[in-house]
């Protein structure tokens, strides 16, 4: 059975083989032991915080085989954009010019640096092993972190985005960086990533041209990369659209890959989550596949289980399950249907 729970100190290790592991442009996932220990140290603080408004708290979950106690994915949630650095993104909208005497209106698309979306919840960090892309523990890896906003809505704000990752090539080659940030920077697509991964996306932003990009004037090939998902990115990108979240008309700076978004009140796995209380039973008459959590903090947990959910009815758990979630027959848990 696997398991999702909050990230610990002795996790280290196995970070940071999936953080080897992990796909280019996955910044919040640096290969560097210094790094990740502060990662790991500053999400334990934010479990342990006593939070009353959203944040620069970072949650950082774990999914991870009870039977081996192996890791095989790892995600995260930012409570609050924009707090201890502006977040930066790429809007992309048309530029308006007109000539009165010639009576012609023209509108160009056009990429301008921004900081519209600090103060909104951020999903990121989403990795896991090859071997379970496009399987149910996807589902519970992505969207056990939304289980958990929607059980602690005060730590988390209205809105909710992510950054799928942009196009690039099999030899870490991203047209789009190449057509606008290469320029500004020197530097190829995969190491302006690792340092971002390493240090802050701020330094590097702050170089990027602060007046608009005209996109007609960008190579056929960059172009192209608008709002292009890399193909190792369309199962986050695909489970998030079932979910409600919508592309907007912001990209991200370094790979143009799209930005989604969607309201806390429109996500499915929380707007269709119920909370039931638990009863033990050794004889489950299985009707459908759910996520289930509990709704701790430190403690959080959630697995997959094979349940009979009725409305208003106790949820009945195989002791295996209620071990697996740290609770006993009469807690409350949430669950959803996968």
């Amino acid at each position: 059975m696997l398991a999702l729970r909050p990230v610990q100190l002795s996790d280290l290790p196995q970070l940071q083989q999936l953080a080897r592991d992990s796909l280019v442009g996955v910044t919040s996932l640096p290969d560097d032991t210094d790094r990740l220990r502060d990662r790991i140290l500053t999400s334990c603080a934010a479990f342990d915080a006593d939070v009353q408004a959203p944040g620069a708290e970072n949650y950082f979950f774990v999914l991870q085989d009870l039977a081996s106690g192996r890791l095989v994915g790892c995600s995260e949630i930012v409570a609050a954009t924009g707090c201890d650095e502006p977040f930066y993104s790429l809007r992309n909208r048309p530029f308006s010019s007109e000539s009165r005497e010639l009576n012609i209106q023209h509108g160009v698309p056009a990429l301008s640096l921004c900081q519209d979306l600090n103060g909104q919840t951020l999903l990121r960090g989403f990795h896991i092993d090859a071997a379970r892309v496009r399987t149910p523990e996807s589902e519970l890896l992505s969207r056990a972190r939304l289980m958990f906003i929607g059980a602690h809505p005060r730590r988390f704000a209205e809105a909710v985005i992510t950054e799928i990752v942009g196009f690039s090539s099999e030899d870490g080659q991203s047209p789009f960086w190449d057509a606008v940030g290469q320029h500004f920077f020197d530097l190829p697509y995969t190491e302006a990533e690792r340092l971002c991964g390493l240090q802050s996306r701020t330094f590097l932003a702050e170089l990027m041209p602060q007046y608009p990009i005209y996109v007609p004037m960008l190579p056929p090939e960059a172009q192209a990369c608008i709002g292009r998902v890399h193909p190792d990115g369309q199962e986050a990108f695909d489970i998030l659209k079932r979910e409600g979240f919508e592309t907007n008309s912001y990209v991200d700076i370094f790979d143009g890959g799209p930005t989604l978004h969607a309201r806390i009140t429109n996500i499915r796995s929380i707007t269709h989550s119920r909370s039931a209380i638990v009863r033990q039973s050794r004889q489950i008459d299985a009707r459908g596949r759910y996520l289930v959590s509990n709704d701790g903090l430190g403690n959080y947990r959630a697995i997959i289980a094979e349940l009979d959910v009725n409305a208003e009815e106790p949820v009945s758990l195989h002791p295996d399950m209620l071990a697996a979630l740290g609770i006993a027959e009469g807690d409350r848990v949430r669950v959803v249907s996968l």
